[in-house]
């Protein structure tokens, strides 16, 4: 009996020590991978520098999100709906040669521009638009619909 309970515990120890050998094997191996390429290869120093490298990407990224947010309201001032309208304002003349087109941005400001053509000559005319209204003349039927074909596409 005294010979099965030694050898008994012989095994448990052995097992016991391979399990701690193995264990050790994985935290050595973690510890290597952690301090790859580090000069002072000494865990504080490594923890310090990831710290170090934590703050300033954290400010990068505020940086970035502050110049994302500027140019998120600024392109709310670009041109981002264009409607154009081709159409015949004269009945004695053939054909859509006269058009309007609109150009806003995305709170529908920006200009109406119309071209409309005859046999003497073609007239330019150019309009404010402020919010989808025009501010300074009003906007004739055709002018709204220029801007309502500008709104559909954005």
């Amino acid at each position: 009996m005294i010979f099965g309970i030694q050898t008994f515990t012989f095994l448990i120890g052995l097992l016991w020590l391979l399990a701690l050998t193995y264990l050790y094997w994985k935290s050595t191996q973690r510890y290597t991978s952690l301090t790859k390429g580090a000069e002072n290869k000494t865990l504080p120093s490594i923890l310090d520098g990831i710290s170090q490298a934590l703050t300033l990407t954290k400010k990068q990224i505020d940086t970035l999100q502050l110049r994302c947010d500027k140019i998120e309201q600024s392109e709310l001032l670009h041109i981002q709906k264009v409607g154009l309208l081709r159409f015949n304002p004269f009945k004695d003349t053939g054909g859509d040669q006269s058009f309007i087109i609109a150009l806003v941005d995305a709170k529908d400001t920006g200009v109406v521009i119309s071209g409309l053509y005859s046999r003497s000559g073609t007239r330019w005319y150019a309009k404010k638009v402020l919010m989808g209204k025009g501010v300074d003349h009003d906007l004739s039927e055709e002018e709204k619909e220029a801007l309502r074909l500008a709104k559909s596409t954005g």
